[in-house]
């Protein structure tokens, strides 16, 4: 048993992966009837927006920029047209055409149902409600807005209904961009972005079709990008309650007999404890942060439990106090022989700090904002489904990171830790805003900490020479995946015994675009450094990365710090330091 991370990409919130075959596992977040209503009441709010906007455009605004040079817009349009082009634009309008649309849906539909060993029931439900919402909010504004379409020669034949908004664009917008989330979160190796990337450019493409067959203005077709947008956002937080776009989680890393060189990561089979969960005797101990988890979530999960074997656990709630390592601590003192850890990334670290070394299983159950170790290590991010999955495998180990610092004391954390920007942005971001937006409202507080300014800092690595360097952003970690998708240690592995180090330090327009690409492309791991083969007074370069066993960083100036997205003290030091295989977690049997 070699390896226990998943090398796949993660679950859409909701998937059934590690249910048993012939499952059909469909329970909606909050119920059917709530998450009914939920959508319903949404679905309102859009319709009215998109009303409200049409009658702005077509009424007080029609006199203002941009609506007096959409006119110019048609008509240039029309004065580049060529055979070949309206060729092409003939396709792409038709690839938004209302019967392509829905068979493309029905394809999708079943595919997604039929073909996987486990039906994708949320999956499909997810991409034909969007696309049949989106059509129904397209025939409210068409009655409710009455606006001529452009005055240029129309390659088509007009239909009966409104300008405003595009249809096509709509409908593409839904049914290619759901695809594009489903691609993303379900496709596996360097083609997964190609796929995305491709999907996500079809409706543009649609709607500069419309544009050039003369058939909208265009506030028209971004009307229609919109409204098909507003859909997809609607439908993708209501059926996926707590969830945000997953992430590939990070795959197998190197082979080795758990010494802790770069590349090497201990034996799982090592661990003490391979047998299935249902034959772990003993209490379990369900450790929740009431701030997240919601009382009906307890009860769900309490049954799952009981399912599996595990009569009467014990449910203890975390406090403002002690976030879950007291609890943690208790349980094992009194015999616990599973911890569950229901909350966020703080939640999940505190528990862990308790569990490290003990071997007592841990089964994580995200509920929070950024579920860092439950993206990477592949787990479904709706409760419930989270921990069927884990109940159903078997304790492995994976790796724990150690940081200590001026003003705080030595702690373990399971995902990253780091200063300067991004924690600047945890600070900035606030609870309120994390509830209601999710994860894109720490991209919110980012847009305000770019202009955060370089520190000059001292790097010490295993007892190589010191590296002086510039940077915006020092981040440690035990795993390289965060929310979005996005992979900012591409190389980091949670089981591999080291961890990883990335120094940010972009200057200028060129030089984002530099490290954007670099994050985006992904880079192996360098040699350890040393002094025949790191610049030790630096590079200049926008992105670097380290793998190391031990870290001494020093900041010539006091800093923001964050650990598993809290913020921590400002200070000028962080020491990092990797524990290999300290902690042991429940992960599918099938993933071993």
């Amino acid at each position: 048993m070699p390896i226990a991370v998943p090398e796949r990409p993660a679950e859409l919130p909701g998937s059934s992966t590690g249910t048993r075959r012939g499952s059909r596992n469909f329970a909606l977040p909050g119920g059917l009837g709530r998450t009914t209503g939920r959508i319903a009441a949404l679905t309102v709010c859009q319709a009215a927006l998109m009303v409200g906007a049409g009658l702005l455009i077509t009424g007080p605004a029609a006199r203002m920029w941009p609506m007096t040079v959409e006119d110019r817009v048609d008509k240039g349009f029309e004065g580049v047209r060529t055979g070949g082009l309206t060729a092409l634009s003939f396709f792409a309008s038709e690839a938004g055409d209302t019967l392509t649309v829905i068979a493309i849906t029905l394809l999708a539909c079943l595919g997604l149902v039929l073909i996987p060993r486990l039906p994708l029931w949320r999956q499909a439900a997810f991409l034909a409600v969007s696309v049949s919402l989106q059509a129904l909010v397209f025939l409210i504004i068409t009655l409710s807005v009455d606006r001529q379409r452009p005055d240029v020669h129309r390659l088509d034949a007009s239909p009966p209904t409104s300008s405003y908004t595009s249809g096509h664009s709509g409908a593409a917008t839904a049914l290619y961009a759901g695809l594009a989330v489903l691609a993303l979160s379900r496709m596996r190796g360097p083609w997964r972005r190609v796929v995305g990337v491709l999907l996500l450019l079809l409706p543009l493409l649609v709607a500069t079709a419309r544009l050039y067959r003369g058939m909208h203005h265009p506030t028209d077709v971004v009307g229609g990008l919109v409204n098909g947008s507003l859909s997809l956002l609607i439908v993708g937080r209501s059926l996926f309650a707590r969830a945000s776009e997953t992430a590939p989680p990070t795959g197998q890393g190197g082979t080795g007999d758990g010494t802790g060189r770069p590349g090497d990561r201990p034996d799982r089979a090592t661990s003490g404890a391979s047998e299935h969960t249902g034959s772990l005797p003993g209490a379990v101990t369900v450790i929740v942060n009431p701030t997240v988890t919601r009382a009906h979530d307890r009860e769900d999960l309490r049954r799952i439990l009981e399912r599996h074997g595990h009569r009467e656990p014990e449910f203890v709630e975390t406090t403002a106090d002690d976030p879950g390592a007291g609890q943690a601590s208790r349980a094992i003192g009194e015999g616990a022989r599973m911890i569950v850890a229901c909350g966020g990334d703080g939640t999940v670290r505190a528990v862990a700090d308790a569990l490290a070394g003990s071997g007592v299983p841990l089964a994580v159950v995200p509920c929070g904002t950024g579920n860092l170790l439950a993206r990477n290590l592949g787990l479904p991010l709706t409760p419930t489904d989270a921990l069927d999955v884990a109940l159903r495998g078997s304790p492995h180990r994976i790796d724990l990171a150690c940081i200590e610092g001026d003003d705080f004391p030595g702690t373990h954390f399971t995902a990253m830790a780091g200063a300067g920007l991004d924690a600047a942005i945890m600070e900035k971001t606030a609870e309120r805003a994390k509830s209601a937006l999710g994860w894109p409202a720490y991209a919110l507080a980012g847009l305000s900490t770019l202009t955060t300014p370089s520190v000059r800092l001292t790097v010490r690595l295993d007892g190589a020479p010191a590296l002086r360097r510039t940077a915006r952003m020092v981040l440690v970690g035990n795993v390289g995946t965060v929310q979005g998708g996005a992979t900012l240690l591409p190389a980091a592995r949670p089981d591999d015994g080291v961890l990883d180090l990335m120094i940010l330090d972009p200057h200028g327009p060129s030089g984002w675009l530099q490290a954007l690409g670099t994050v985006l492309r992904g880079r192996k791991r360098m040699p350890r450094p040393s002094v025949h083969t790191v610049d030790t007074d630096g590079g200049n370069l926008p992105v670097e990365y380290f793998t190391f066993r031990r870290a001494e960083l020093t900041f010539d100036t006091t800093q923001p710090r964050e650990m598993d997205g809290d913020p921590v003290s400002p200070g000028n030091r962080i020491t990092a330091t990797v524990a290999p295989g300290a902690l042991t977690v429940m992960l599918p049997a099938g993933e071993a």
